[in-house]
């Protein structure tokens, strides 16, 4: 502290310096938080109050008419063990996933590959290709539930053309989770195109250049170098996809109301149903909580899996 203090008193310009320098600091870190302060009052009020307050609801059982009562671990154990609607709607919601999510990031990959390419009209395509994802879910559903119409739709229409006989594709319990995939890719999948198409731009051309010297054909090409080097994109796709999957809501309560004997009852519509049209909403928090504990465990594999795939600069 003495050997300090020597040197400031030597050198009083850098003390000063460095006092200045703490004050600015302090002074850049008060700005920061008063512009910050509106998003974490946000978040805090209608995120983390909400979702803890749903945590708490998930051990009552609760109607809205009658008293809160605790419950405590009743709510998951009946859903684990007796609610045969619940493993129903899981199912429902992991063949929805299972269909939708390689089809969206294969045909966003593709289409991505296609756009990449400096040709002309490329704009014009991937303005039409995006148009669907800021498009309405509510308006594109009705319109695609129109589409599927088993006496009147325009898709069994042209399937009469071509000699095929009209398939009830809403009101069987066989087509409708195809019919809502179908509809939710032609939906969702301009989005991973486009993020796909910003990876695709950002790999350095230099690198195709010694590939074609080594000899390369576009498929080495694409295998060597596009798609590790688009493994980050890839790994970003793939989990926001599978999370928003998990998540279908608004496609089976508009096409078909969870229905035909709950063909297209998802977990999202059953938490819906469960507490807003039955009125148990303690129950209803639960299957909350346990698809949040769903979408973390695949989320929290994704992040171990992608040490194996995902390759970084």
């Amino acid at each position: 502290m003495a050997i300090t203090g020597q040197r400031a008193a030597r050198d009083p310009g850098r003390a000063l310096a460095g006092t200045h320098r703490t004050t600015l600091r302090g002074q850049e870190s008060l700005a920061a938080l008063v512009f910050l302060l509106p998003n974490i009052l946000g978040f805090m009020g209608f995120t983390a109050l909400p979702v803890l307050a749903a945590f708490v609801l998930s051990f009552l059982d609760w109607d809205f008419l009658l008293g809160a009562t605790f419950v405590g671990l009743d709510n998951y154990t009946q859903l684990l063990t007796r609610d045969t609607t619940f493993r129903r709607v899981v199912a429902n919601t992991a063949v929805y996933v299972l269909g939708n999510v390689p089809i969206n990031i294969i045909l966003a990959l593709v289409l991505a590959l296609a756009l990449n390419c400096r040709l002309r009209g490329t704009l014009f395509f991937r303005t039409v290709f995006f148009l669907p994802v800021v498009s309405t879910m509510v308006a594109v559903a009705i319109v695609w539930r129109w589409m599927y119409n088993t006496e009147f739709g325009v898709i069994n229409y042209f399937l009469t053309l071509g000699g095929a006989s009209k398939i009830p594709w809403l009101t069987s319990t066989e087509w409708p989770m195809l019919a809502i995939i179908v509809m939710s890719v032609w939906k969702g999948f301009g989005y991973s195109m486009v993020i796909f198409l910003a990876g695709l731009q950002g790999i350095p051309q230099q690198l195709y250049e010694a590939a074609a010297i080594d000899g390369a054909n576009g498929w080495l090409k694409f295998w060597h170098i596009t798609l590790p080097m688009l493994s980050p994109t890839t790994f970003f796709v793939v989990v926001i996809t599978i999370i928003h999957s998990f998540q279908v809501f608004e496609q089976a309560l508009v096409m078909t109301e969870g229905g035909p004997a709950d063909a297209t009852n998802t977990i999202v519509l059953y938490i819906y149903q469960t507490g807003f049209q039955f009125f148990r909403m303690g129950y209803a928090a639960a299957i909350a909580w346990i698809l949040f504990a769903i979408i973390f465990a695949f989320t929290l594999l994704q992040a171990r899996l992608q040490r194996d795939w995902v390759h970084y600069e």
